[in-house]
């Protein structure tokens, strides 16, 4: 039964992320906004609803530890995992927008959960000054873009507008799609840790691998099949927006709940944290090389993300080594990979620019 319960699970999934696209990119074209902005609020807040969950949960629980994990493992796993699979099996365009300012966004909260979490945890203080950024960066998003949509309205013939028949049965379709998704993903992990358990894999590792994948399911799921119909602004703009909405949204709401806020280990200050800045400033000289990310740098997001769970899964079970080799992974290793993928985007983009130059 788990075993076909797990098969399940993924064909919800599967059917899940491809009502969510649909929806969302029809909800687009009748609200008149862009793609790229339902990306990153609606189909990005509907598929980190299973982190959302788990963390206030957890949080309510006295759990600190895991609403912290869940937020900080979800956002390397979208970037490194999720966009890098997406990017393997098609590469994917960037829009200026994101470059320009989303990701900037996505770095500077990165670095800011960072900064408030070196004094071992993270209050109720910062926790409602996140939540002030959230709100206005979604509401500065949704004004943006209809703003935008107008715009280029003006200069083309006016769409009709849409009937309320419409509207309602587009939301619809995006909200069975997200359920679906959010019921699959539990489905999923469910399946998989009974199966784990049945084969002699300790909760350590489960909560580690299975546990902290099975919340960005919905992402992976929604992702790809945004990559493979060629709605690339959704794909891309998925994973930012969820990485946005996990910090500024999860885990303050994690924080506010919490009685004591969110507590933060040193050694999780001191690698998974890192980590996670350095996968948000990954992400800059990706995407401004090309204006793309191509399979190559998704290979080089997969062989990162693989590395980061051996490390995890290393000191799990408390080998010696672990510890030196994930210093030298977050402070050396991964900050000279940044450096690399930098000085070629910088190459790139200079060359372009004498190409066109020269033409």
């Amino acid at each position: 039964m788990d075993y076909l319960f797990l098969l399940l699970g993924l064909a919800v999934l599967v059917v899940g992320a491809e009502l969510l696209v649909r929806g969302a990119v029809t909800l687009a074209e009748v609200a008149r906004i862009s793609p790229l902005v339902i990306g990153l609020t609606v189909v990005a807040f509907g598929t980190s609803a299973p982190e959302l969950a788990v963390s206030t949960i957890s949080s309510l629980h006295g759990d600190s530890a895991i609403a912290l994990g869940n937020v900080v493992g979800s956002n390397i796993l979208n970037v490194l995992l999720i966009l890098g699979v997406s990017a393997v099996i098609v590469p994917l365009s960037v829009s200026s927008q994101l470059i320009r300012l989303d990701v900037p966004i996505m770095i500077g909260v990165s670095v800011f959960i960072w900064l408030a979490a070196v004094d071992g945890a993270i209050g109720r203080g910062e926790a409602v000054c996140m939540l002030l950024t959230f709100t206005c960066y979604t509401v500065w998003l949704i004004r943006a873009g209809r703003k935008e949509s107008d715009g280029n309205a003006d200069d083309s013939n006016q769409a009709p507008k849409p009937s309320l028949i419409r509207l309602s049965l587009n939301i619809a379709i995006l909200l069975a799609g997200l359920a679906l998704l959010v019921w699959g993903a539990k489905m999923l992990v469910d399946s998989a840790t009974s199966i784990a358990r049945s084969l002699g894999v300790n909760d350590i590792v489960i909560g580690l691998t299975i546990v902290a994948a099975g919340t960005s399911l919905p992402e992976l799921a929604t992702s790809v099949v945004a990559a493979i119909k060629g709605q690339r602004d959704i794909a891309v703009g998925n994973i930012v927006g969820s990485n946005v909405f996990n910090l500024l949204m999860v885990l303050a709401t994690a924080s506010v709940v919490s009685k004591s806020g969110i507590s933060v280990a040193p050694e999780v200050l001191w690698f998974d944290v890192v980590v996670m800045v350095l996968t948000a400033i990954l992400c800059l000289p990706i995407f401004v090389s090309h204006a793309a990310v191509s399979r190559a740098e998704g290979v080089v997001m997969l062989l990162l993300y693989a590395t980061y769970t051996f490390l995890l899964l290393a000191a799990s079970q408390q080998f010696p080594w672990a510890s030196n080799v994930k210093s030298a992974f977050a402070f050396g290793f991964f900050p000279l990979v940044c450096i690399v993928v930098s000085c070629l985007a910088w190459r790139d983009r200079n060359n372009t620019k004498d190409h066109t130059g020269s033409e």
